[in-house]
């Protein structure tokens, strides 16, 4: 590796913290011999590694389980209480993206960094190659095929950029998620790239909808990212007390709640934005001011438990007893397929002649039976349904480019 470094890095004094971008690459690893080996913020998993484990733990990381939300709270207490020691700690160095990204753009930086509203030193990582072997995102070459495309290029050069000590202002000292996108606003103009709203979690949604076999388009998807964003995903459905009774469902009684009641529920705060976003997937309309909490958790418990494509339906009759009445039929359509409400009744009419409930032998005969329509049907709703830009601005989301590649 060729590693030409620009700049000064800043004393543990002068800088606690490091903050390094954009990841993209396995090869980023080579910033911590530039820096000193500074301690590093790891996966729990990197750490249980025999070989990786040992030479991570040289450098007295600080490990974190990143789908655990009790995990993350314990890295940042414990990132504060280094940086405010009296004791002569390393620097801690953090790629604040969290995953690998194409160095398109820089994603949203995770707060945890900007936790103890000290002055953090910017670092910009570059690969100014003629061929791209390096990168190694979510949807891509994988790790051995990158590593073997790069062994074969005599050099594999990179830039290390130390740019001026960020100090942060009395409000962002207060206020952790202004003071990262500061941070990311001086590193993407000095790197010459646009920012976009994506985070880890997106990722963690985008992988779950491709697992199923759907868009991000999908409403079923769209409510699974809000809650990403409110740190519900990494939490077990066994965990929640109103569904360990599954009684719950057995019938087709409403649960109403309002915003407080819903916000008390999930454990999060009531004027959270993605919670008030979340809350209005469920509102049959803008004037009502409760929803049926036994939908949301519909919908907690198929994504939980789905495998396939096919289950999401299947699993949401079982959970029902095994029958829709034709409102119910129409509601799971739509969340999962966009399907709309005409389009649902006339399926309804078809697979069973009972005004009253269409049962899941009904609904399986005649998926079995008509495979072509069903999946016609339900493709043509969920690459064109309107509704779903609309649910996306609500969240104050918009369409972003990750190089070729577009997501919602």
């Amino acid at each position: 590796m060729k590693i030409v470094i620009k700049g000064v890095q800043a004393s543990p004094k002068e800088a606690p913290l490091l903050v390094v971008a954009p990841h993209s690459t396995f090869l980023d690893s080579c910033i911590s011999y530039v820096t000193g080996f500074p301690s590093i913020i790891s996966r729990i998993e990197d750490g249980l590694n025999p070989w990786l484990g040992r030479v991570i733990n040289f450098t007295q990381p600080v490990y974190v389980r990143r789908d655990d939300p009790e995990s993350r709270h314990n890295t940042i207490q414990e990132i504060i209480r280094r940086v405010k020691s009296d004791q002569e700690w390393p620097q801690i160095l953090i790629f604040p993206e969290g995953t690998c990204t194409n160095r398109s753009c820089l994603i949203t930086f995770k707060p945890g960094a900007f936790y103890p509203a000290v002055p953090v030193q910017p670092v910009l990582l570059r690969y100014p190659n003629k061929l791209d072997t390096v990168t190694w995102t979510w949807d891509g070459p994988g790790a051995l095929k990158l590593l073997w495309l790069t062994m074969t290029q005599p050099a594999t050069s990179v830039e290390v950029e130390f740019l001026p000590v960020y100090a942060p202002s009395e409000y962002e000292k207060q206020n952790p998620k202004a003071f990262a996108e500061g941070v990311r606003n001086v590193m993407a103009k000095a790197l010459a790239v646009p920012t976009a709203d994506y985070t880890y979690d997106d990722c963690r949604v985008a992988v779950k909808a491709s697992q199923l076999g759907l868009p991000m388009s999908s409403n079923l998807i769209i409510v699974e990212r809000l809650r990403s964003r409110l740190g519900l995903t990494g939490i077990a459905l066994e965990d929640s007390a109103l569904v360990k009774n599954m009684l719950l469902f057995q019938n087709q009684m409403a649960y109403p709640v309002d915003l407080s009641d819903f916000a008390k529920h999930l454990n999060v705060s009531v004027e959270d934005s993605s919670l008030i976003s979340l809350f209005k997937m469920y509102q049959e309309d803008e004037n009502s001011m409760t929803i049926d909490f036994k939908k949301y958790l519909l919908t907690e418990y198929i994504l939980q438990k789905a495998v396939t494509k096919e289950d999401l339906v299947i699993l949401a009759f079982k959970l029902y007893n095994e029958y829709f009445n034709m409102n119910m039929f129409g509601y799971v359509l739509n969340l999962i397929y966009n399907t709309s409400k005409s389009e649902a009744l006339v399926l309804y009419g078809e697979m069973t002649g009972n005004p009253n409930k269409i049962i899941l032998s009904d609904y399986m005969k005649y998926n079995k039976s008509h495979p072509e329509k069903m999946e016609e049907l339900l493709n043509n709703n969920i690459n064109s349904s309107p509704r779903t830009v609309a649910d996306f601005s609500s969240c104050g989301q918009s369409l972003e480019v990750f190089g070729d590649k577009k997501y919602q």
